[in-house]
């Protein structure tokens, strides 16, 4: 990870507002945003890596991270919330347009589509772990093209 002021303000922010919420296997949410910023090359990416989730997942609004974190960061955050309304593949082409989006959306795929974190194999079936397997190798070719 790397340890700035601004890092350290995701981590709080992050951590905060992912309180109480679990993965599939019971496990703190926060250690999947915590991981993929201990990936990223840079304080910019660490920081979008750690709120990845923050505006999709928990009540935080991008009004609240604008008066936080820079442009570079909240531009990213924007385009990594998935709306409704957006079909997840064009979501995913909008994000390629964007170095440090597609930087985190990368290491984010990376990490869901590690069935090893899976510790209940029967708690998702098989059909479902192929959809996410079909799902996740489209958006990382999309993204690598």
């Amino acid at each position: 990870m790397i340890y700035t002021t601004l890092t350290n303000q995701a981590m709080q922010v992050a951590y905060a507002a992912h309180h109480g919420q679990f993965d599939c296997n019971g496990v703190p949410y926060i250690f999947h945003p915590y991981h993929l910023a201990e990936q990223m090359p840079d304080e910019i990416t660490a920081c979008v890596a750690l709120l990845h989730d923050v505006l999709e997942d928990t009540p935080v609004t991008m009004a609240q991270l604008q008066e936080l974190f820079p442009p570079v960061v909240t531009e990213a955050l924007f385009l990594l919330t998935h709306q409704a309304d957006t079909a997840y593949l064009d979501y995913v082409r909008a994000i390629r347009q964007n170095p440090v989006a597609r930087t985190v959306k990368l290491a984010d795929l990376a990490h869901n589509a590690d069935q090893s974190r899976i510790t209940d194999p029967d708690a998702v079936s098989a059909e479902k772990k192929a959809y996410w397997q079909q799902k996740y190798a489209e958006a990382i070719r999309i993204l690598e093209s």
